[in-house]
């Protein structure tokens, strides 16, 4: 399985926005886009002006690295998109917002997008009752989403709920701090995703 190993940080700088790859040490002082904001390397300040391509590559490469998928996997969800009726883009959007490691990431069960789809690709989440290790998972409306019953991960998930009781959990989850339960209520618009994406560009891209 592709990963990506690159310094969490370097990319957010890259992409000129925090990208929230660390969790909450995004929303702190340490953050390095709050104190270096420009793109890493040494020439960075001095490149060229970005060309219209480059603007709609770069919107790509945020999306991809938001959800931490690889330039194949995000093809299919494209052609997965255009088959979809409706909007490309939001129906783009949708796909990668209904990812497993996802939902546990934006329902609070984990510390960040890495350390969610770590604990959901070793088995440590089930979706009705049923033990799955993908992290890219498709949920559908009416899924209850349960960290296993084992003492250790009801641990881990209970301390990560409690690093993350500020955090705002998306209108279509709806989360149970009692008994660690996240259940899909409806399937997600695209007004219930917070990311700053222009998807219009990436199709605009992706569509030559």
């Amino acid at each position: 399985m592709a990963r990506c190993i690159q310094n969490k940080c370097k990319i957010c700088r890259r992409e000129g926005m925090k990208l929230f790859l660390k969790g909450q040490r995004c929303f702190t002082e340490k953050c390095a886009v709050s104190r270096r904001d420009y793109p890493p390397g040494v020439h960075a300040q001095k490149r060229a002006k970005v060309t219209e391509y480059g603007v709609r590559l770069r919107e790509k490469q945020k999306l991809k690295r938001i959800y931490g998928v690889q330039e194949r996997q995000f093809k299919l969800y494209f052609a997965e998109a255009e088959r979809l009726r409706g909007n490309t883009g939001e129906n783009l959007m949708t796909l990668l917002e209904r990812r497993l490691d996802n939902v546990v990431l934006a329902s609070g069960m984990a510390l960040s997008r890495n350390h969610a789809r770590q604990l959901v690709n070793h088995g440590h989440f089930r979706v009705n009752g049923r033990r799955v290790d993908i992290a890219s998972y498709q949920v559908r409306a009416g899924d209850e989403v349960t960290p296993g019953t084992s003492e250790n991960t009801r641990k881990i998930v209970s301390e990560a709920l409690e690093v993350n009781k500020s955090q705002t959990v998306p209108a279509w989850l709806h989360v149970t701090a009692d008994t660690l339960t996240a259940k899909v209520v409806g399937l997600p618009r695209r007004e219930d995703i917070p990311h700053p994406i222009q998807e219009q560009l990436i199709i605009e891209l992706c569509s030559k």
